[in-house]
């Protein structure tokens, strides 16, 4: 049985080359994550990068194999601070992947806590500028059954082919 590739990033999540390829050009625009309904402090930290490489088996004794790339976020206000510059992230993330050889392409999740409340997970959104400022949408990363999710997603691609533009009159998707 051959392993299945992960890697594959859902439409609502990016990856870290998207996040970082969509930064450049906004290197002093505040760089602003949003969580459970409110922004980041202006004095978050970014505690953590780490890679990792995981092999496992799903619910329906299937193996599975990914990269993934954790951002934690320590969300605590500082002094006077600003929230981080675009390009300071990107800098920062730029000198990890120096020493850990960062895949663009995997599967990011950001952890965040303030410090009293346990770690949670979450996936980004795409970046959206405004205000002058780079605000990033950070959505709480749920449990999912792979098989279950696989069904879904080659049912709704055979759907998408049968009722596409052309195949409407051939009386497929009556």
């Amino acid at each position: 049985m051959n392993a299945i590739d992960n890697n594959k990033i859902p439409v609502e999540e990016i990856s870290l080359g998207l996040l970082l390829d969509t930064l450049t050009g906004n290197e002093d625009a505040p760089l602003v994550f949003h969580y459970d309904r409110r922004p980041v402090k202006p004095g978050y930290h970014i505690t953590e990068v780490k890679a990792g490489q995981f092999s496992a088996l799903d619910c329906g004794a299937n193996p599975e194999a990914w990269t993934e790339i954790f951002i934690q976020l320590w969300d605590i206000e500082e002094g006077g601070r600003m929230h981080m510059p675009a390009g300071k992230f990107h800098a920062i993330v730029r000198k990890v992947s120096e020493h850990l050889q960062l895949d663009g392409s995997a599967r990011l999740t950001f952890e965040v806590s303030d410090g009293l409340r346990p770690i949670q997970l979450y996936c980004a959104a795409m970046p959206v500028l405004r205000g002058g400022a780079v605000h990033i949408e950070l959505s709480p990363r749920p449990a999912s059954c792979k098989p279950r999710d696989r069904w879904l997603a080659e049912k709704t691609r055979k759907a998408a082919a049968c009722c596409g533009s052309s195949a409407a009159s051939s009386g497929c998707c009556a």
